[in-house]
């Protein structure tokens, strides 16, 4: 898959997906949300469901500044050294 980002005036636009996990186990879950209604709601209900299946954890939500841009490279910079992966949640 190749994800290109229409806004991006940088013309190297050479982006990978992280590897895929090996296993969920135990692991911390990461949730950001869009901050619109029942996104966390969603969010927190998927998180649960994970942790019902693969036991673990999940950090506090995590909210974007706006729900209509993208999510600041420091916020989920400083996210990672809190979770092992991360799902996020758009509501309305």
């Amino acid at each position: 898959m190749r994800l290109i980002d229409p806004t991006n005036t940088n013309i190297d636009q050479s982006k990978t997906r992280a590897p895929k996990l090996a296993d969920l186990t135990g692991l911390t879950i990461g949730l950001l949300s869009n901050g619109k209604a029942n996104a966390d709601h969603l969010i927190r209900m998927t998180a649960e469901k994970l942790i019902k299946r693969h036991g673990g954890s999940f950090t506090k939500i995590i909210y974007k500044p706006h729900a209509s841009e993208i999510s600041p490279t420091e916020l989920l910079t400083n996210l990672v050294p809190e979770c092992d992966y991360l799902i996020t949640a758009a509501g309305d």
